[in-house]
Protein backbone atom coordinates (compact mmCIF):
# COMPACT_ATOMS: atom_id res chain seq x y z
CA UNK A 1 0.00 0.00 0.00
CA UNK A 2 1.20 3.20 -1.05
CA UNK A 3 1.44 6.02 1.72
CA UNK A 4 2.56 9.63 1.14
CA UNK A 5 3.04 11.43 4.65
CA UNK A 6 3.62 15.15 4.33
CA UNK A 7 4.93 17.51 6.71
CA UNK A 8 6.54 21.31 7.17
CA UNK A 9 3.59 23.51 6.81
CA UNK A 10 3.34 26.23 9.09
CA UNK A 11 2.67 29.83 9.10
CA UNK A 12 4.83 32.41 7.64
CA UNK A 13 4.87 36.30 6.38
CA UNK A 14 5.38 37.59 3.05
CA UNK A 15 8.99 36.86 1.92
CA UNK A 16 9.95 33.61 4.13
CA UNK A 17 10.79 30.30 3.09
CA UNK A 18 9.44 27.05 3.98
CA UNK A 19 10.14 23.20 3.01
CA UNK A 20 7.68 20.72 2.54
CA UNK A 21 8.66 17.27 3.26
CA UNK A 22 6.96 13.96 2.03
CA UNK A 23 7.90 10.76 3.07
CA UNK A 24 7.11 7.90 0.76
CA UNK A 25 6.59 3.97 1.67
CA UNK A 26 5.21 1.04 0.16
CA UNK A 27 6.89 1.36 -3.19
CA UNK A 28 9.61 1.21 -5.28
CA UNK A 29 10.53 4.94 -5.07
CA UNK A 30 12.33 5.24 -8.25
CA UNK A 31 9.99 4.30 -10.20
CA UNK A 32 7.09 6.94 -9.71
CA UNK A 33 6.22 10.88 -10.88
CA UNK A 34 6.06 12.33 -7.85
CA UNK A 35 4.51 16.26 -7.19
CA UNK A 36 3.05 18.38 -5.52
CA UNK A 37 -0.65 19.65 -5.43
CA UNK A 38 -2.05 22.74 -3.38
CA UNK A 39 -5.86 23.62 -2.54
CA UNK A 40 -6.87 27.04 -1.18
CA UNK A 41 -9.77 27.68 0.37
CA UNK A 42 -12.98 27.94 -2.78
CA UNK A 43 -10.63 27.16 -5.39
CA UNK A 44 -9.67 23.70 -7.32
CA UNK A 45 -6.75 22.08 -6.76
CA UNK A 46 -4.26 22.96 -8.91
CA UNK A 47 -0.74 21.77 -9.72
CA UNK A 48 2.74 23.47 -8.58
CA UNK A 49 5.46 21.16 -9.62
CA UNK A 50 6.29 17.43 -10.09
CA UNK A 51 9.35 15.51 -10.73
CA UNK A 52 9.91 12.55 -13.39
CA UNK A 53 11.87 9.63 -11.90
CA UNK A 54 15.39 10.57 -13.33
CA UNK A 55 14.71 13.84 -11.64
CA UNK A 56 13.45 16.53 -14.29
CA UNK A 57 11.07 19.12 -13.06
CA UNK A 58 8.35 20.96 -14.00
CA UNK A 59 6.53 23.92 -12.50
CA UNK A 60 3.50 25.72 -12.68
CA UNK A 61 3.97 29.60 -13.62
CA UNK A 62 3.05 31.40 -10.70
CA UNK A 63 5.83 29.78 -8.45
CA UNK A 64 8.41 29.05 -11.52
CA UNK A 65 11.71 30.68 -9.59
CA UNK A 66 10.55 30.78 -5.95
CA UNK A 67 9.67 27.30 -5.53
CA UNK A 68 12.26 24.06 -6.14
CA UNK A 69 11.04 20.82 -6.42
CA UNK A 70 13.74 17.81 -5.41
CA UNK A 71 13.74 14.21 -3.70
CA UNK A 72 16.30 12.35 -1.96
CA UNK A 73 16.62 8.46 -2.88
CA UNK A 74 18.34 7.18 0.18
CA UNK A 75 15.35 8.83 2.25
CA UNK A 76 12.32 8.27 0.05
CA UNK A 77 11.75 11.58 0.66
CA UNK A 78 10.30 13.99 -1.68
CA UNK A 79 10.66 18.16 -0.88
CA UNK A 80 9.36 21.54 -1.84
CA UNK A 81 11.55 24.50 -1.06
CA UNK A 82 9.75 27.31 -1.57
CA UNK A 83 10.89 31.01 -1.23
CA UNK A 84 9.65 34.62 -1.52
CA UNK A 85 6.41 33.15 -0.64
CA UNK A 86 3.18 35.29 -0.68
CA UNK A 87 -0.18 35.65 0.62
CA UNK A 88 -1.36 33.70 -2.65
CA UNK A 89 0.62 30.94 -1.85
CA UNK A 90 -1.27 30.03 1.26
CA UNK A 91 -3.23 26.70 0.94
CA UNK A 92 -3.35 22.97 1.48
CA UNK A 93 -0.34 21.55 0.04
CA UNK A 94 -0.71 17.55 -0.84
CA UNK A 95 2.26 15.57 -1.59
CA UNK A 96 1.10 13.11 -4.91
CA UNK A 97 2.54 10.09 -6.85
CA UNK A 98 1.54 8.01 -9.84
CA UNK A 99 3.47 4.71 -11.18
CA UNK A 100 5.23 6.07 -14.12
CA UNK A 101 8.50 6.64 -15.32
CA UNK A 102 7.41 10.72 -16.45
CA UNK A 103 5.06 13.08 -15.67
CA UNK A 104 2.90 13.30 -18.71
CA UNK A 105 1.42 16.52 -18.16
CA UNK A 106 4.26 17.83 -16.23
CA UNK A 107 3.15 19.44 -13.01
CA UNK A 108 -0.52 18.77 -13.80
CA UNK A 109 -0.32 15.13 -14.01
CA UNK A 110 -2.89 12.67 -12.53
CA UNK A 111 -1.67 11.05 -9.45
CA UNK A 112 -3.01 7.77 -7.78
CA UNK A 113 -1.83 8.55 -4.70
CA UNK A 114 -2.28 11.38 -2.05
CA UNK A 115 -0.92 12.57 0.84
CA UNK A 116 -2.85 13.95 3.72
CA UNK A 117 -1.78 17.48 3.31
CA UNK A 118 -0.34 20.00 4.85
CA UNK A 119 -1.03 24.02 5.80
CA UNK A 120 0.61 26.95 4.82
CA UNK A 121 -0.55 29.84 5.83
CA UNK A 122 1.41 33.56 4.10
CA UNK A 123 0.32 36.51 6.03
CA UNK A 124 0.95 40.19 4.27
Amino acid sequence: QVQLVESGGGSVQAGGSLRLSCAASGYTYSSYCMGWFRQAPGKAREGVAAIDSDGSPSYADSVNGRFTISKDRAKNTLYLQMNSLKPEDTAMYYCAAVGRTYCSGGYRFYPDYWGQGTQVTVSS
